[in-house]
């Protein structure tokens, strides 16, 4: 991309969750000449959160956005966005050892499911509550309050294997928040591992 005259931006998934950001460091250092023009950025989440960055980003270039403009609002997209989710159980992420701050919640009573966040980079509990339904009531209030009086308003779900949950879940967000962009996806192959079966996001 260099030869043909590009400048590269590249957002990656937290450094506190994954080695890719320190691996495009070193691809970058590798390369020698031209490493200036790569800017590399540690979006702190993954996902849609980190989606929402790079659909930011992305956007400006394609206005013709300078490497350095495109940099500094994909840090005022990531400043301004999160993802919370719902796991149906607390084992995948126990097994890949990316349960963070929610160590605390294995072993949690039956029927109670976990909200969690990504923050700072790492998964950490928010709260924990009886029934999937309820709790994923719960997590749409959570994120009508971090949105509150702010627009407009980007929102996306994400799930492991939970098409219909997550449906319902953008819909009635999409509806209270006045959303301006509502966005249905899978998690990746890799996050699915982590999260496990049933899980369901919303990130803003």
């Amino acid at each position: 991309l260099l030869d043909s005259g590009y400048e590269v931006l590249g957002l990656f998934i937290s450094a506190k969750l994954s080695g890719t950001l320190q691996s495009a460091y070193q691809g970058r250092d590798s390369l020698g000449l031209g490493k200036e023009k790569v800017e590399i950025v540690d979006s702190v989440s993954t996902a849609m959160a980190l989606g929402f960055q790079v659909l930011t980003a992305a956007r400006a270039a394609a206005e013709g956005a300078s490497l350095a403009e495109c940099k500094e609002l994909a840090a005022q997209a990531r400043a301004n966005s999160g993802v919370y989710f719902v796991v149906d159980t607390l084992e995948f992420l126990h097994r890949g050892g990316r349960i963070g701050g929610a160590q605390r919640l294995l072993g949690t009573a039956l029927n109670m499911k976990p909200i969690l966040a990504l923050q700072e980079g790492k998964v950490e509990a928010v709260e924990r509550v009886r029934a999937k339904g309820k709790a994923l009531d719960r997590l749409i209030e959570i994120v009508a309050e971090k949105c509150a009086g702010k627009s407009p308003v980007r929102l996306a779900t994400l799930h492991a294997n939970s098409p219909e949950e997550a449906k319902d879940v953008l819909q009635r967000a999409s509806q209270q928040l006045n959303a301006v962009e509502s966005i249905l996806t899978e998690v990746s192959p890799v996050v699915g591992s982590h999260t496990g079966p049933g899980t369901v996001g919303l990130a803003y």
